[in-house]
């Protein structure tokens, strides 16, 4: 089965940037400290990464994030969602407006300008067309930024929250969650490494 899954990193203090992010300062100042697990050599911080990349049928994100990964010091062969762990999903990006060039032309795109729901329906697709050639269960992904995970969490849109808890206090920058309606999570695992706590949680739809 298919689960819409949203997958960030984020600080002890609830920012998913640092402050001042941008094209040209994706992550904000400082906030290259939030993914340090990513490139890290621990054992269970490779497996995390590993196997949320194996899992990825589709992957969801918002136009900010697509301009910094498409942008001149964006993603390439050894930096990206999955490089050298796995082939490359299919990514939707949520826009008000499509781009009239892309630099990473060689990765699947499709840019959804009816919003975030019509966004995650497209994953699902992407994800259920990808389980079936593949021979195996594929989930769609929202690997953010912010905004897009708390406007697919707050319209009741995702099935798991993955959160990756980062050792670091940014003081400012994108928040995950502002405000929205209270909901309690359950809690299905939690794995302490020396960069980041891992946290999974299930949302009751």
């Amino acid at each position: 089965m298919t689960r819409i899954i949203a997958d960030i990193s984020v600080s002890l203090d609830g920012f998913v940037t640092g402050p001042d992010p941008g094209p040209d300062n994706g992550l904000g100042t400082g906030g290259e400290a939030l993914h340090t697990w990513a490139f890290s050599d621990d054992p269970d911080d490779r497996r995390v990464l590993r196997e949320g990349t194996v899992r990825s049928g589709a992957v969801v994100l918002g136009r900010r994030l697509f301009d910094v990964v498409d942008g001149p010091g964006g993603w390439d062969d050894t930096v990206g969602y999955g490089a050298g762990e796995v082939g490359k999903p299919s990514f939707v990006v949520v826009t008000s407006s499509p781009p009239q060039t892309v630099r990473t032309a060689d990765l699947d795109w499709t840019f959804v300008t009816t919003g975030i729901a019509d966004a995650v329906t497209t994953a699902r697709e992407l994800a259920e067309a990808a389980s079936k050639a593949r021979g195996d269960d594929l989930d769609a992904v929202l690997m953010g930024g912010g905004a897009v995970i708390r406007s697919a969490v707050e319209a009741g849109l995702v099935d798991v929250l993955s959160v990756h808890l980062a050792p670091v206090v940014l003081g400012a920058g994108t928040p995950l969650f502002t405000g929205g309606t209270p909901r309690t999570l359950v809690q299905r695992s939690v794995l302490a490494t020396s960069t980041a706590t891992h946290l999974v949680y299930d949302i009751a739809r």
